[in-house]
């Protein structure tokens, strides 16, 4: 069976409320105009598939990285972006999304393209792609990944530490309350607080008003699901495909047979995930909460994105250097200022083992 075949199997039983492969995608209009903010997280995406090309290129003995993925400097409302928008459409339609980076073992490497081919036209490379041995998409997040886990677990532990204190000093002092016909389903609730359970608790706060006992004995239920609700707020940092993205993929992996891969590029590590385990992810409803989520992203206009946990991936670098950052000022149509940021430099170390594992390969 192909790379290919397996993924057409995995799309079966992807529900069609996910994605719907029986359905072309939607074409979108290009947009009218860029932000700061919109052309800043470009340059950290850009900076980010520069440290992984340039870490593969310098670390390994056996394998190129190239540019691959259509990308252009032109920026809504720049002379010649619809052009270049509709074109970009067009090609998603036919061969599906480039991936930023292709990785080559060096024997099909051809230097005569050299180490950039995102300016080719699909015909003109179609046989040399399918050499490939992956297709990498890169995305980056302004996180730190380490300071953000070790924050997110001392929440987390705070807060279960306060609801299971809390717990306790509900059962002591307000037992003969909670004893009561009405209220005794409660005395279960409480009872059935633990670190275990605790993630996948639900209930009503009571609103008793009738004496101030009752008031305050409201009051601490309300503490209490604050404290409950803290912990079961998600606490990863995530790799990120739009479900939007999906088709355009499998279209790409359709066309070419090449294993695509997902790569999140934090400021201090990185992390990776192949195509194929995040379709499976999706077709497994009982992992969806701690394996992954799928949600609204209004960091990323709002696009419905696949959230996957990082902790389920495979590390690619165990440290990244952060680059070098300055601000940039360029001038739109009509005299309007954008200002930005642009990164340089910074170092990624791969994490051979575990990019060997995710990739399939015995070397690197």
């Amino acid at each position: 069976m192909t790379y290919f075949e397996e993924l057409r199997e995995i799309t079966k039983s992807i529900p069609t409320s996910i994605v719907d492969f029986t359905i072309p995608r939607d074409r979108t209009s290009p947009p009218t105009q860029a932000s700061s903010n919109f052309i800043t997280n470009k340059e950290q995406g850009d900076w980010a598939e520069d440290l992984i090309f340039r870490a593969i290129n310098e670390t390994s003995k056996n394998y190129v990285a190239v540019r691959y993925g259509k990308s252009d400097d032109l920026i809504a409302g720049d002379a010649g972006f619809d052009e270049f928008y509709t074109d970009f459409q067009d090609e998603l339609d036919t061969i599906g999304k480039r991936p930023d980076l292709l990785v080559f073992k060096k024997e099909d490497f051809d230097q005569n393209l050299g180490y950039d081919i995102s300016k080719f036209q699909h015909s003109q490379i179609t046989e040399y792609v399918k050499k490939a041995i992956a297709g990498l998409e890169i995305r980056s997040s302004a996180f730190l990944i380490e300071k953000y886990e070790n924050e997110m677990q001392s929440r987390t532990e705070y807060h279960t530490n306060e609801a299971l204190k809390l717990k306790e000093h509900i059962l002591e002092e307000y037992i003969d309350i909670l004893s009561d016909n009405k209220r005794k389903h409660y005395i279960s609730i409480l009872t059935g607080i633990n670190e275990e359970t605790i993630n996948a608790l639900k209930y009503r706060s009571p609103s008793w008003r009738s004496t101030d006992r009752l008031q305050n004995l409201s009051s601490l239920f309300k503490t209490l699901k604050k404290h409950i609700n803290i912990v079961q707020k998600r606490d990863y940092l995530s790799i990120t495909p739009k479900v939007e993205d999906i088709k355009v993929v499998y279209k790409w992996a359709e066309t070419f047979n090449v294993p695509h891969y997902y790569f999140q590029v934090f400021f201090d590590k990185s992390y990776g995930i192949s195509f194929s385990n995040i379709l499976s992810l999706i077709t497994d409803s009982d992992k969806e909460g701690e394996h992954y989520e799928i949600s609204k992203d209004i960091k990323n206009q709002n696009k419905t994105t696949i959230k996957i946990n990082t902790r389920n991936t495979n590390q690619v670098a165990y440290k990244v250097e952060e680059p070098e950052h300055k601000s940039v000022m360029r001038e739109m149509g009509r005299g309007r200022l954008l200002f930005y940021v642009t990164f340089d430099k910074g170092t990624a170390y791969l994490d051979i083992d575990s990019l060997k594992d995710l990739l399939n390969i015995e070397d690197f």
